[in-house]
């Protein structure tokens, strides 16, 4: 019998998949919240989850896609009905 050995994750890719879920709820907060603001910062550290990869990188690139969106969302919103950008 052989056992294939498995793989432990590092401390850095549990660091990039809470940066990426921390960047969603940036993002989403951002909508609703200046938008100018607080969507850029949740963009980098999205980036900076995508640059750690790891076994969250699907998570992180979602999280850019996430930001994209609730950017421009955002900004049509705080538009639309005279809020402050930022």
């Amino acid at each position: 019998m052989s056992a294939v050995p498995q793989r432990r994750s590092g401390v850095g890719e549990s660091v990039a998949g809470l940066l990426a879920a921390l960047s969603i709820f940036v993002s989403l907060v951002g909508v609703a919240y200046r938008p100018a603001r607080l969507i850029p910062a949740a963009v980098l550290l999205a980036l900076f989850a995508t640059a750690i990869g790891g076994r969250s990188s699907r998570l992180a690139a979602f999280a850019v896609g996430v930001g994209a969106v609730c950017f421009l969302i955002g900004m049509a919103v705080a538009v639309i009905t005279n809020h402050p950008l930022y």
